[in-house]
Order: structure tokens, then C-alpha cells, then sequence
């Protein structure tokens, strides 16, 4: 019974983020990308903890994929939002060479 609990959790978790992403207007993107990382960040810990800790095969798994999931969300939220705030520089110029 616990199982579907917490799986009834992580579809309705699921469900809302979609819904609250899709809505986000692109001025908001590079705010709420950092604030995504912040959660990552949290959850790699998590995860680590769990899969140092000792336990079943299962767990460490799923701990595993959280460490993973989340620091591939991590490093491409810190390369989008590098992405998007070099629209704001100046540009550089460039020096064309003579051979």
C-alpha cells in the first residue's frame, strides 16, 4: 500500500511540473533555471547519501539514477543559462588574419 502512495506522489508531482514548466514565459527561464539547479544540487546529495548508505540493491539503483538525472540536469541547466546570458554581452570582435 505504502508503494502506491508513493507512486500516486511522484505521478501527480510529475503531472504539476509539467504543467507549471510549459506555462513559464521565456523571460522567466533563466531565473527558474537556477532555482532548478538549487533542487538538483539537493537532489545529488540525496542520492549520494542513499547510495553510500547500506541497503537493498534496489534502493542504491534508484539512487544511482537520481545522481545521475540530476547532475545531467545540473550541468545542462548551468549550459543553457551560460547559453542565455551571453545573448546580454557585448560581442567580441574579431580579427581576421592575413596568411
Amino acid at each position: 500500500m505504502d508503494i502506491l502512495a508513493q507512486l500516486a506522489v511522484m505521478g501527480l508531482a510529475a503531472f504539476l511540473g509539467f504543467e507549471l514548466i510549459s506555462r513559464v514565459p521565456n523571460l522567466l527561464h533563466t531565473p527558474l533555471m537556477s532555482a532548478t539547479n538549487a533542487i538538483h544540487g539537493i537532489i545529488l546529495v540525496g542520492g549520494m547519501i542513499t547510495v553510500a548508505q547500506d541497503g537493498p540493491l534496489w534502493v542504491k539503483a534508484v539512487g544511482f539514477l537520481a545522481v545521475f538525472f540530476g547532475a545531467l540536469n545540473v550541468v545542462g541547466g548551468f549550459w543553457v543559462t551560460n547559453r542565455m546570458l551571453a545573448m546580454f554581452r557585448p560581442p567580441v570582435k574579431r580579427v581576421k588574419r592575413r596568411v
